[in-house]
């Protein structure tokens, strides 16, 4: 019955962020198994306030980003060679998924181009495609949810 419940298990959250001249601005949000999704958005510029959201999505949802997470093999990857955090801030993504519990944390990737110049391409663009679709899949799942007139 524990094995069961660890391979039930799934826990997905990214972050990324850095500390400017308007304080500490960043873009968080979670995935638990339940389907509750978390997100966090933070952003002083011209006095904005900190966005936070929370809703909950289906077990088909899950399930999906479960499959994408599985498909993208980023569990093989390894963050050992990739650009490490500096001032231009730091990208965070913790999963746990099948038992395994795997961090990366890298420097903020601003195009394709830092990802080919790494020490490690093939493994940071596993990481870089796979933190877009989930980053879309966020943005479509907050948009649709908290849209004012829906459709």
């Amino acid at each position: 019955m524990a094995t069961e419940a660890a391979s039930s298990e799934f826990y997905l959250r990214y972050y990324v962020g850095h500390r400017g001249k308007f304080g500490h601005e960043f873009l968080e949000f979670e995935f638990r198994s339940d389907g509750r999704l978390r997100y966090a958005n933070n952003s002083n510029y011209k006095n904005d306030v900190m966005i936070r959201k929370e809703a909950w999505v289906s077990q088909s949802v899950v399930q999906e980003l479960r499959r994408v997470v599985a498909e993208s093999e980023i569990t093989s990857e390894d963050d050992n060679q990739w650009p490490t955090a500096d001032v231009n801030g730091r990208q965070e993504l913790e999963v746990v998924v099948n038992g395994e519990h795997i961090s990366f944390v890298t420097t903020k990737i601003g195009s394709l181009l830092d990802v080919q110049e790494s020490k490690d391409p093939e493994g940071l663009r596993v990481f870089y495609y796979l933190v877009q679709d989930i980053k879309c899949l966020v943005f479509s799942l907050i948009g649709l949810h908290f849209r004012v007139k829906p459709i």
